[in-house]
């Protein structure tokens, strides 16, 4: 399926197995809202972890049938956190996500050391799928919310991340931008350097299944009448499938731009863990949240 908007991701993942989600102290009603449409369209099993009388009263206000999730009792945020993954841990759940959940909670559950969800030596990081009414494909953006300054090593990580999304997406050979403030070689700036041995490594095979270039500023990544006025020469050749950000600064910027200012409609998900984890914003809209459960559905 050619997947280019959001809404092909769900009609992807309608083809699929249903699979089984615990959200994280669910008893906000944009959390319930967005796991009561992933239910009705097929692409779930949901399952409530929080506080049965709360999720109970939400479903009740907002004319939704309780009935159709299970609901597991446990009124503390850290406990429903923890809940949450031990399900996924137990083979009852295939994948999770934050509800109204602190994200430093969310994120102690995940990364709990004996009850948590991360392999040893993993990198966990955050993808976003964009959709921009000014871009003609979608975007895959990493990583604007989990690793401040990543190093080398992460930055690999990463990228392959952001290469298995898009293969989850359709995308046969992505192109990859890895993302600094110019095109220009310069060895005084480390995202520039990070960049070029991370391109250099996809060129000599060292990163597999996709096009990778960099450093590129982002004007070139994303537009083919700046890289003809430029006279660049890219793989990418401002036709990006994925952007990959040298910091957490420059890509959190870059996604409340897009989101803000740029009306960009998008799912998230936290990657590395042992299954992929759903992680919005408390405020995001519950049709950000329904994207985001089918990002994860269709990646698990």
């Amino acid at each position: 399926m050619n997947i280019t908007k959001l809404e092909d991701v769900i009609q992807a993942v309608k083809s699929k197995p249903k699979k089984r989600l615990s959200v994280a102290f669910a008893n906000d009603a944009h959390t319930i809202e967005a796991v009561s449409e992933a239910i009705d369209l097929g692409i779930v099993e949901g399952i409530l972890v929080g506080d049965e009388k709360t999720i109970k009263e939400v479903c009740a206000k907002e004319d939704i049938d309780a009935n159709k999730f299970t609901i597991v009792q446990e009124a503390d945020q850290m406990a429903a956190a923890n809940t949450a993954v031990r399900l996924v841990n137990e083979g009852k759940a295939d994948f999770i996500m934050k509800g109204l959940v602190s994200t430093d909670k969310y994120m102690r559950a995940i990364l709990n050391k004996e009850t948590g969800l991360l392999p040893p030596k993993a990198v966990l990081s955050h993808v976003v799928v964009m959709e921009l009414p000014t871009y003609h494909k979608l975007l895959v953006v990493t990583d604007v919310a989990v690793i401040p300054a990543p190093d080398l090593k992460q930055k690999v990580a990463i990228t392959n991340y952001a290469i298995s999304v898009s293969k989850a997406l359709g995308i046969e050979t992505p192109k990859v931008a890895m993302i600094a403030a110019t095109e220009q070689m310069s060895a005084a700036m480390p995202a520039c350097v990070d960049a070029a041995i991370i391109a250099k490594m996809a060129e000599r095979g060292q990163i597999k299944g996709a096009l990778v270039d960099g450093p590129l500023a982002l004007d070139v990544a994303i537009d083919k009448e700046s890289v003809q006025i430029k006279k660049l020469k890219s793989c990418v050749d401002g036709e990006a499938d994925c952007l990959v950000f040298p910091d957490i600064e420059a890509a959190n910027v870059f996604y409340k731009t897009a989101s803000k200012l740029a009306n960009a409609e998008l799912g998230a998900m936290l990657v590395g863990a042992k299954c992929p984890a759903v992680l919005t914003s408390r405020g995001d809209s519950a049709q950000t949240k329904t994207y985001s459960i089918a990002l994860a559905a269709l990646s698990e």
